[in-house]
């Protein structure tokens, strides 16, 4: 009898071999007891382990295999059954007429913004329901992302990896698994939890839309597990508008990194599909941002007003431009002249000077910005708006942890549209071009200053 028309446990036909990895091989086959097409997994346990950790190995993944069958999402592959044959665990599972997200990526190469914009909403739905149920992936990744013929997303394998003992480092040191898409705390030898979950997620997104992991490649996975465990990710140069959102899902610390949750609404953000989502905190944080620029435009018309009335010139009875620039005044929606500033927030003694914005062009700008780094993190820092650090999750300490050995040279500066200027930046640590990347920034006037507001590659 060929493995084609084996029967496992007496019901489960295999029809025909549609896939495999290291951790199994997956058929398409005939659940003859209720003549329906399904997929059958043949879990592999790891050549390495002995009768002792096989036998763990094997119960782990019943175990998974069970939790994981009280899923039942329409962006998840449904577990039907796990059964034992051959000494091994067998997954009787739905079957989706497919390619994996690694294979569109092998063949076509990235995704534009908005096919990874859906294929994000529709993982992290099924991610939110799994954690809800107390249920851990473990694994994400674009292997285990399945890009049905009819357009539907669904993700696979929740907990399989772990459960049969996938994710290891050998005694030989050898890495089993893909520690690319590890979040940088369990390369570190934690558990895997929510958080790492939605690490891994963002890893995947970027890949969609990069075209290669955030911790790049290696032939030497000791090496790549290095960098993951340390976070050193490397910025997306092609999300556009997911830009903001893939940094806060990457985030090196899990707490800074959104909830599931939270992870679901940022990409249902209507805004993502005209381009300039910014990756803030939700629906609350929009809310707030709306009534601030109400009291702010209410404000600036009561103001012109009264100058009017009293037959001022309000040019000539703005506060002059401050010397300082402040590190907490939010970014002016529409930019005044600089001679109408209306901010009265105190300035931080570590902010450099600063000229009217009339005077300072903008390519000039962006080139006093990069001239402050690594000499001055403090009024580099400031010249960034609120807004900007927000949809970066930016911290200080992050921002000095990332310049503390690295310099950039600014080259090409051009004037892109409105308050927009275009620029190529070198980086350079320890005497060395790290890389070469084409930003367009967007900025904005405050206290007489041109402030960061966006940056985009």
């Amino acid at each position: 009898m060929t493995e084609e028309s084996r029967l496992v446990a007496g019901r489960y036909r295999l029809v025909e071999k549609v896939g495999g990895g290291a951790m199994g091989v997956v058929w398409r086959g005939r659940d003859e007891s209720l003549d329906r097409v399904i997929a059958v997994k043949e879990l592999l346990l790891h050549n390495g382990f002995d009768e002792v950790k096989t036998g763990e190995a094997k119960q782990r993944a019943m175990r998974e295999a069970r939790i994981a069958a009280r899923l039942q999402h329409p962006h998840a592959i449904t577990v039907f059954d796990v059964v034992e044959e051959s000494d091994r665990p067998w997954l009787i599972m739905e079957y989706l007429p497919s390619k994996s997200l690694a294979e569109v990526l092998y063949e076509s190469g990235p995704l534009p913004v908005a096919d990874v914009v859906k294929i994000g909403r529709q993982l992290a739905s099924a991610l939110l329901a799994a954690h809800q149920a107390g249920i851990v992936h473990r694994d994400v990744k674009p292997g285990n992302v399945l890009l049905g013929e009819d357009g539907t997303v669904k993700i696979t394998d929740f907990g399989i990896s772990r459960a049969a003992g996938d994710v290891t480092v050998t005694a030989t040191g050898e890495v089993a698994g893909t520690p690319g898409f590890f979040s940088p705390e369990v390369a570190r030898g934690s558990d895997a939890n929510a958080a790492s979950d939605v690490f891994s997620l963002g890893a995947t997104l970027y890949t969609a839309v990069e075209g290669t992991p955030p911790f790049g490649h290696s032939e030497n996975a000791i090496a790549l597990l290095y960098r993951v465990a340390r976070g050193e990710t490397v910025p997306p140069q092609q999300a556009g508008a997911l830009t903001p959102i893939l940094t806060r899902l990457l985030a090196n610390d899990p707490e800074e990194r959104p909830t599931t949750a939270e992870a679901f609404e940022l990409l249902n953000d209507p805004a993502l599909e005209r381009g300039t989502a910014a990756g803030g905190g939700g629906s609350r944080r929009r809310v707030l941002i709306a009534a601030l620029a109400a009291v702010v435009l209410i404000a600036a018309t009561v103001l012109t007003v009264l100058l009017t009335r009293d037959g001022e010139n309000p040019g000539n009875t703005a506060a002059p431009p401050t010397t300082q620039q402040p590190s907490t005044s939010p970014p002016n929606p529409a930019p005044p002249p600089a001679e109408q500033s209306t901010s009265n927030t105190p300035s931080p003694p570590s902010s450099p000077p600063s000229t009217s914005p009339a005077a300072v062009p903008l390519e000039q700008a962006i080139q006093d910005y990069y001239a402050l780094i690594p000499g001055n993190l403090q009024a580099g820092y400031a010249r960034l708006t609120d807004r900007f650090k927000q949809s970066r999750a930016q911290t200080f300490a992050k921002y000095e942890g990332f310049w503390r050995s690295m310099r950039a040279e600014v080259s090409g500066v051009a004037v892109s549209g409105q308050n927009t200027v275009s620029a190529t930046i070198t980086f350079i640590e320890n005497g060395q071009t790290k890389s070469r990347e084409h930003h367009v920034y967007t900025l904005v006037q405050s206290n007489g200053q041109w402030m960061i507001d966006s940056q985009s590659s």
